[in-house]
Parts: structure tokens; sequence; C-alpha cells
């Protein structure tokens, strides 16, 4: 029970127990005048009759604004709940437009990574390629310069009359 009702509970039991404890004075009869006609009835009693009626009212009124409260408080749980739903789809929505974007990002970046392997790739073939040719030219090179030694060792070697029918330069003695 609320403690705003307690105060209200209290004086209507202690009206109660008055009423009980006078009841031979609350039931005698008195004139009454209302102003437009005068009657004859218990004073006490009318008053007594006032006082439930007021407590009737009060009551009618505490429950009317309870199931006012209760009727708000199911609104807005439903308003509530619909503000829920629209909030989770819009983050539904969002984590969408992420994985979106995030796939369009990767795929981005995978053909970025792949033009560049392919680049790489294609830069290497050239570096091997000059490779080959330095290499063969380093080669050819050296094996023109071996000749070039056994022709002449072999110039050294030979008695000099062998040399006659040849056309080598003769090394210088």
């Amino acid at each position: 029970m609320r403690i705003r009702v307690l105060p209200v509970l209290l004086v209507l039991v202690l009206t109660g127990l008055f009423a009980l404890i006078n009841w031979s004075s609350f039931s005698a009869p008195t004139t009454l005048n209302l102003g437009v006609t005068t009657f004859t009835a218990p004073l006490g009693l009318v008053m007594l009759g006032i006082v439930a009626l007021l407590a009737v009212m009060y009551i009618a009124s505490v429950v009317y604004l309870q199931s006012m409260a209760l009727i708000e408080g199911r609104r807005m749980t439903k308003e509530v709940q619909a503000q829920r739903e629209l909030a989770d789809k819009a983050e539904a929505s969002r984590f969408t437009e992420l994985r979106e974007f995030m796939g369009a990002e990767l795929q981005r970046m995978q053909a970025a990574h792949d033009e560049l392997r392919l680049a790489m790739f294609a830069r290497i073939d050239q570096l091997e390629q000059r490779s080959r040719t330095v290499t063969e030219d380093a080669a050819n090179s050296l094996s023109s310069y071996i000749g070039e030694l056994e022709d002449r060792l072999e110039h050294r070697m030979l008695p000099p009359d062998t040399l006659a029918g040849r056309d080598y330069p003769r090394a210088p003695r």
C-alpha cells in the first residue's frame, strides 16, 4: 500500500470509531436547513454519509489514476519496444553497410596486391633476363680470353719453324 493512502485510511477508521462511540448522538433527529428547504434527519448520519461519499470518491479517483498510469505505462512500453526495434533495424543496416564496405575494401586491397605481385614478378623476370645476358656476355668474353691465351701458349710452345705457315702474330720475347 502506498504511504499516501495510510493517512486517509487512518482518518476513516478514526471517524468510524467516533461514530460508533457516539452512536446515540449521531442518530438523534435534528432539523436541517439546506437553504431552499428544511427537513428533519439525524445530523450525525448525514455527516457520516457525506464522509462515506467522500471516501468512495477518493477510492474511485485512486483507481482511475492507477488505471491511467497502467494504460500510460503500457503505451510507453509499446513505444519503447517500437523504438528498440527501429534501433535494431538501424544497427543491422549499419552492420550490412559495414560488411559491404569491408568486402569492397578487401577486394580493392586484393586487386592492389595482385597488381603489385605481377609487377614484382615482371621485375624479377626482367632482372633475371639481364642477369642471364650479363652472365652470357661474361662467359663469352671469358671464353674469348681463354681462347686467346691458349693460342698464345700454343705459339710459345711450338718450335718457330712450325709457325711459319700460320698467320699468328709473334709474341714479344
